[in-house]
Formats: C-alpha cells, sequence, structure tokens
C-alpha cells in the first residue's frame, strides 16, 4: 500500500476503525494563523489544552490543523516536537487530528518571526500560504519542500493519532490578498503539478493513514468543477475530501455526487451561517455517514467570525458570526447549536 492509492476496501475499513469523526478546523483564539500558532515566542499549549477540552465537551473526535513548511526549515526538531505535544494533548481528550501540510489561501507572502496584529473587522487578516507564492511557482525549489514532507509524515507514519493526512488545502485558490500575482489558470496548471509531486513524496514515506486533498467548487448540480487539478484530487485521495459552505439542498447534491466514487466522505470545511452552512446541517452528515469538520471553534485573532465579504466591504460588527462556535471564555455563541453537537454526537 505504500507507493499506490487505497482500494475502496481498504479505504471503507479505515472508516468502520475510526468511526463518525465531527471537529473542528482548530488553532487557538490566541493565535491568527499557522506561524503564529507554533513558533515558539507565541505556542500557547495552556490555550491549547483549554480550548480543546471545550471541544471535547461538544462531543468533537477531531481537529484539522495547519502546519507550515517555513517552521520546519527553520527548527525541524523544536516543530516536530511542538506538534508532538499539540497530538498528545489532543489524544488526552479523545481527539484525533487530521494535519495539512501545505495551504493556497489568503497571503502568499509568508514570514516567520512577529506576525502583524489582525486588521479589524477583517475575515482571517493574518493567514498565510504554505509555500508561499515565491516557492510555489519556481519549480526549481520544490526539492526544499520534500524533506518537510518526508520528515513529518516518516515522524507519524504509524501514529494512530492521526486520523488522515490533508496534503494541501485549497490550492488553487484564488489570491484575494494580491491579484496581481498570476492567473487563476497559472495557479491551476501548477498546483496540479505540485499536488501531484506531494502526492508521490507521501506515498513514498508509506504512512498508514489515508492520504487526501479536498475539492471545494462544484457546478450548480452539485458535480465536482472538473479541471486538472481536481481530476487529480479525485484520481490520488484514498479518502474524498471537501469543502461545503452550501445550505442543505447544494450540500446534500454534493454529498450524492461525490459517493458515486465509492469511498469514504470527509467534509473537512463547512460552517457558514449567513451562506445558509448552519449548525443544524450536521444532521445531514450524520444521516449521510459522512464526517464533518466545521471552520472554526472559538472566536479569536482569526477573527473569522467575521465574512468573506469583509474583504471587499465594511461590515457590521453585530452582525450574526459566519464561523466558529464559542466566546473566547468558552460560552456558546447560540446554546442551541451546541445542544445539536452534544446530541447528535453522543447517540
Amino acid at each position: 500500500m505504500s507507493e499506490n492509492r487505497w482500494s475502496i476496501e481498504a479505504a471503507r475499513e479505515w472508516s468502520e476503525q475510526v468511526g463518525w469523526r465531527v471537529g473542528c478546523n482548530f488553532s487557538p483564539s490566541t493565535a491568527g494563523n499557522q506561524l503564529e500558532m507554533w513558533q515558539a515566542e507565541t505556542f500557547d499549549i495552556s490555550t491549547i489544552e483549554r480550548e480543546l477540552t471545550w471541544a471535547a465537551d461538544i462531543g468533537m473526535n477531531t481537529v484539522r490543523i495547519y502546519l507550515h513548511d517555513l517552521l520546519f526549515a527553520e527548527e525541524p526538531r523544536d516543530f516536530l516536537g511542538r506538534i508532538e505535544k499539540v497530538f498528545s494533548v489532543a489524544a488526552s481528550k479523545d481527539i484525533g487530528v487530521i494535519p495539512v501540510l501545505f495551504d493556497g489561501v489568503w497571503n502568499p507572502k509568508p514570514q516567520l518571526g512577529k506576525q502583524p496584529e489582525p486588521k479589524p473587522f477583517l475575515h482571517n487578516s493574518m493567514w498565510v500560504q504554505s509555500p508561499g507564492s515565491d516557492m510555489f511557482y519556481d519549480r526549481s525549489r520544490w526539492s526544499e519542500l520534500r524533506n518537510y514532507v518526508f520528515e513529518v509524515l516518516s515522524y507519524f507514519k504509524d501514529d494512530q493519532r492521526v486520523i488522515a493526512w490533508d496534503l494541501f488545502n485549497e490550492p488553487d485558490q484564488v489570491d484575494v490578498v494580491t491579484l496581481k500575482l498570476g492567473s487563476r489558470g497559472e495557479k491551476i496548471a501548477t498546483a496540479t503539478e505540485l499536488v501531484s509531486t506531494v502526492f508521490g513524496w507521501a506515498r513514498e514515506v508509506g504512512v498508514t493513514q489515508p492520504l487526501t486533498v479536498g475539492v471545494w467548487e462544484y457546478e450548480k448540480d452539485g458535480q465536482v468543477a472538473m479541471n486538472s487539478l481536481n481530476q487529480l484530487i479525485v484520481d490520488q485521495s484514498d479518502i474524498i475530501s471537501f469543502h461545503c459552505y452550501e445550505p442543505r439542498e447544494k450540500l446534500t447534491a454534493v454529498i450524492n455526487a461525490l459517493a458515486t466514487h465509492g469511498r469514504p466522505l470527509l467534509c473537512t470545511e463547512w460552517l457558514a451561517r449567513s451562506a445558509g452552512s448552519t449548525v443544524d446541517l450536521l444532521s445531514v452528515f450524520k444521516d449521510a455517514g459522512v464526517g464533518a469538520i466545521n471552520w472554526g471553534l472559538v472566536d479569536g485573532r482569526t477573527q473569522t467570525r467575521f465574512p468573506w465579504r469583509s474583504w471587499t466591504e465594511q461590515v457590521d460588527v453585530d452582525e450574526p458570526w459566519f464561523h466558529e462556535l464559542l466566546h473566547p471564555d468558552g460560552t456558546a455563541y447560540d446554546v442551541q447549536e451546541i445542544d445539536t453537537f452534544r446530541r447528535l454526537t453522543s447517540s
């Protein structure tokens, strides 16, 4: 199994073993991006432990956590040690982890060191891509990423705390922060090549957990919007992961379309209240046997309680939350939502 995609049978066996996965995309409320979460100066294990306790209390058994190649390049041993600490804390709460190695969303110019303060009322104003655009578009530098993939995956290749490996988050996402970085078509073509390369490296390691990359764009009927990247993702992923911030009808259509591949399904991003993706949709995931990892847990420095459109227009500070479930003191944004999580995860 080390060099080839898992069979459908192996993927279904994995699904039976791990059960229904429910959780959130997690970074502590004190971190505004991946670098702030992991760098020594801002690594906040006490907040991580407190907030993962709240996640478990809601009924969550999984967190999706973003890593970053620059952190490994700077201090590989220290970075792996901090990952180990977070995985251990999660495991102590019976929470498994889905690590994300690379990310194609938001600021394409990541830099180590002290991170800028969040811009008021701006959704994910600090989040950074991995690798940055300088390396992403320079194929001669991709070999620098190989060691990161090899070392991280090798360290945790047999680790039962790792539920799955999410190799690359939205690798072809539009560069909102600086639209001058070349065309979307160029990003899709480059991402296809890089994601294929990363899949190859990961297969060489021979991890015991499934590999996946999520699809996130769909046609009106719920079918995946096919391009070279999405075809590669669907052909290479051991389990099919996807993002869907759509209301019930579209979510159901997307699930039905993806189910035709015969592989376990895991939604690694959902919950955008004003877009119609609301907590009551957790029952849709449960009824379909689809894992559900919503965006966000505690309102904090990512500021993802504000909507995506905060990038293009001023938003009302008092409008309904977009993502997130809890206030910084652990109280619920909406008590009924928390009741829904507890009811559906306990039954």
